[in-house]
């Protein structure tokens, strides 16, 4: 759940507000003048009324907060990465240096300053990237667990089991059966999500690699335009809600997802050199 701002509690602890009390306070204290401190009351009472309530403000604590909560997620999207393997580190570093150098070229062979809003959303795709592989892998030692094959064995034995069994036993066997069959779905629910999960890593690579060539390669800025953007990041997004729905093991999209970035797009990876 999204938790509310409590302007009056950051309008209390902003530094400037904190200063400007305590040399207040002083120099009330100082001068040992009632009329000092009644004035420094109401400057205090007006400040706390006013400016908690100021639009301006709210947009200014609200900008604030959204940074810190984006570089909270940056560094629990880097302690993620430090538990890949080392194929899978090397494949999201290389993802990571690929995009800088796409921003680099593009710069250099332009002329420009600045990246178009396009070829910056990378980042968003590399974020996503790490995300999707972070549950891939989960999936997959997931499945080593077991095999569908055995559940299916436990299946079609319980339901044997039912028809040579009494009364009290058939619906102790009947319950067990039940959660079979639910494991069953699960299982196949998470096969599918490999499945997904893994062409949706092979596009985002892919599409680095496509972004990077025409960089590399444009005869124009204009040529940037042609690649399609928008559609992978439909597909991303698609991805992302077919994965909440699946199972509660992709719950950690929950926590690091749309952030900061601009409105999500493509990212993928060229081969290696």
């Amino acid at each position: 759940m999204e938790q509310r701002v409590n302007y009056l509690w950051e309008a209390l602890k902003e530094p400037v507000h904190l200063l400007a009390l305590g040399l207040g306070s002083a120099a009330a204290i100082y001068s040992e003048n009632a009329l000092a401190f009644m004035g420094l009351v109401a400057l205090e009472a007006a400040y706390l009324i006013s400016v908690p309530a100021s639009t301006l403000y709210k947009r200014v604590v609200e900008r604030r907060q959204l940074k810190r909560q984006a570089e909270e997620r940056r560094r629990a999207r880097e302690e993620v990465i430090k538990t890949f393997d080392p194929r899978e580190r090397e494949a999201v570093e290389y993802l990571r240096w690929l995009k800088n150098q796409i921003y680099s070229n593009y710069t250099k062979f332009t002329r420009s300053k600045s990246v178009p809003a396009d070829i910056r959303t990378l980042e968003a795709m590399w974020e996503r990237f790490v995300d999707f592989l972070d549950i891939y892998r989960r999936c997959k030692n997931h499945l080593r667990s077991f095999t569908k094959q055995t559940i299916e064995n436990q299946i079609s034995q319980a339901e044997r089991a039912i028809d040579a069994s009494d009364e009290k036993a058939r619906k102790v066997i009947e319950g067990n059966l039940q959660i079979l069959k639910g494991r069953l779905g699960e299982y196949e629910g998470i096969q599918r999500a490999v499945k997904l999960l893994e062409a949706q890593l092979q596009s985002i690579e892919n599409f680095f690699g496509l972004v990077n060539d025409k960089v590399v390669t444009m005869s124009s800025v204009e040529s940037i335009s042609s690649l399609d953007f928008d559609s992978i990041l439909s597909s991303i997004e698609m991805t992302r809600s077919i994965l909440e729905e699946t199972a509660p093991i992709m719950s950690t999209l929950e926590t690091l997802q749309t952030e900061e970035v601009p409105a999500l797009r493509p990212q993928m990876s060229t081969e290696r050199r």
